[in-house]
């Protein structure tokens, strides 16, 4: 018999984000943000098949500011989803799971989806621009 209005099972109100329950979710949230990539690469791909106008016309989409948005998304969601899936391969293998191991490795996630979100970043418009 349940007391009053108590949950009967702990929910996000009574739980305090951690970079764990987090990162968990971004884990997710990448994932069907790289799944539904593959409708972007497929219409890039088609749009070549279909002449040289339709070809134009996607790289005008991605070349916009929405378009660069997205693409910059869809990079940082692909290094997030590589970093975050091997450090849950290291815990398949039973490693990490140590309080302050799992903070650190978090946070290296975090830091190195950043760094390379902007290298690659940098290094496309550094060639784009030459």
């Amino acid at each position: 018999m349940a007391h009053g209005n108590r949950p009967l099972s702990p929910h996000l109100q009574v739980y305090r984000p951690q970079i764990t329950s987090i990162l968990s979710i971004t884990h997710r949230m990448t994932g069907v943000a790289l799944a539904g990539s593959c409708l972007f690469f497929a219409y890039w791909l088609t749009s070549a098949t279909y002449g040289e106008a339709a070809f134009a016309n996607a790289q005008s989409l991605f070349s916009s500011w929405f378009g660069q948005l997205i693409l910059i998304g869809l990079t940082f969601s692909l290094y997030f989803h590589l970093a975050n899936g091997i450090r849950h391969l290291f815990w398949d293998a039973g490693h990490g799971f140590e309080l302050d191991t799992l903070r650190q490795s978090g946070w290296l996630v975090i830091v190195f989806t950043l760094g390379m979100t902007g290298l690659t970043m940098a290094m496309a418009y550094a060639v784009g621009a030459g």
